[in-house]
Parts: structure tokens; sequence; C-alpha cells
């Protein structure tokens, strides 16, 4: 296909960007449809279906557990943290101020 680019007016040119847009999605639309027949039929072969497959990964993925505290406010024994992430402002508080993490971990 040959297009003289210069030779097209504005509104043209918006026009056939528009339909290459449309065409490249149309393209990405059956690539993934090919590719997802052919894992339904991979997986039809090896006796499953694909959402038989996809829901056993779902299950399998490991959940994280909220960390347990391991450190207590000495103002308030209630305000913990588990030593992830940002230390929180009592904690740095209490380090400057001479306690060590030890003096504020949770027996």
């Amino acid at each position: 296909m040959d297009v003289n680019l210069n030779s097209l007016s504005l509104k043209e040119l918006r026009d056939l960007q528009s339909q290459v847009a449309k065409a490249i999605a149309s393209f990405e639309d059956r690539r993934k449809k090919e590719a997802l027949a052919e894992l339904e039929e991979k997986a039809r072969s090896l006796g499953f279906s694909l959402s038989e497959l996809t829901s056993t990964m779902a299950i399998a993925t490991r959940k994280r557990t909220p960390a347990s505290p391991k450190y207590a406010n000495p103002a308030d024994a209630s305000d913990t943290w588990s030593g992830r992430g940002r230390k929180p402002r009592w904690f740095e508080a209490a380090l400057k101020s001479g306690s060590s993490p030890e003096d504020l971990a949770i027996n």
C-alpha cells in the first residue's frame, strides 16, 4: 500500500491515523483470541479446562499475613510497630531520647 502522505489534507491524515489505530487494536484483539484458543486447546489436550487451571493458580498464590508487632510505644502500649517499613515517629523519638530498640521491644 503506497500512500503519499504529503498529498493528503489534515482531515485525511487524521482519518488515516484513526483507521490505523483501529487496525492496530483489532490486530491485537485477534492475536489475544488466537493465543487464548491455543492455550485452551493445550489445556484440553492435558485433560483440563483453562478456567480450571487458572483458578487453581489463583488459589496457589501466597497471601501475606500481617507481621506480628515487635516494638511498642512506651507512652501507649497499644501503639505497636512490626519493624517493617517506615519507622513510626514515636520509635524515632525514643531512639533520639536515648532508648535502644531493645528497650522498646515487646517481650
